[in-house]
């Protein structure tokens, strides 16, 4: 059986460490830099990669997203740190926040919440030609992802008081 996990990192932060604070939003006294992230290769036959970065702990109900990026060529396998402030990093496209833009926007827990969880996914997917643009929101992502993820990996960390 093919093995159907990525492995994801940061030279940032390691998995379920704080997230240092220039990756936070400016709302947060950050820098609101996207903190670089790495992967291995997706499987045989992987034509594109996609990242997210959702925070489960938000008091929304639904969560949060900070970060979506789709369409990443098969041979893009990192984003620098920094990439997240791009139209199309890495030739890839930024789809909308929940910050209200097409573009990575940090963490910024509401004062006195315990620290969230930041979830950082990559989806090593089959297609790059699905129909999204830079109004695709992750629930539509995750929609139209459905049937073609070949692949994911998830490195989480933690940021807030």
């Amino acid at each position: 059986m093919p093995d159907n996990s990525l492995n994801v990192s940061s030279r940032l932060f390691s998995e379920g460490a704080t997230i240092p604070s220039s990756a936070a939003h400016t709302y947060a006294g950050g820098e609101n830099i996207s903190p670089d992230l790495a992967w291995t290769d997706g499987p045989e036959g992987t034509a594109a990669y996609a990242v997210a970065c959702y925070d489960p702990d938000a008091p929304t109900t639904v969560g949060f997203t900070h970060w979506l990026v789709f369409n990443l060529p098969a041979t893009v396998t990192s984003l620098e740190a920094g990439a997240g402030g791009s139209d199309s990093p890495a030739g890839g496209v930024s789809g909308f926040t929940d910050w209200g833009e097409s573009r990575y926007g940090g963490m910024a827990p509401p004062p006195g919440d315990d620290p969230h969880h930041y979830q950082f996914s990559v989806y090593a997917l089959d297609t790059g030609d699905l129909p999204l643009d830079a109004t695709t929101t992750y629930a539509k992502f995750r929609f139209m992802i459905r049937g073609h993820v070949l692949a994911s990996g998830t490195l989480t960390g933690r940021f807030g008081a």
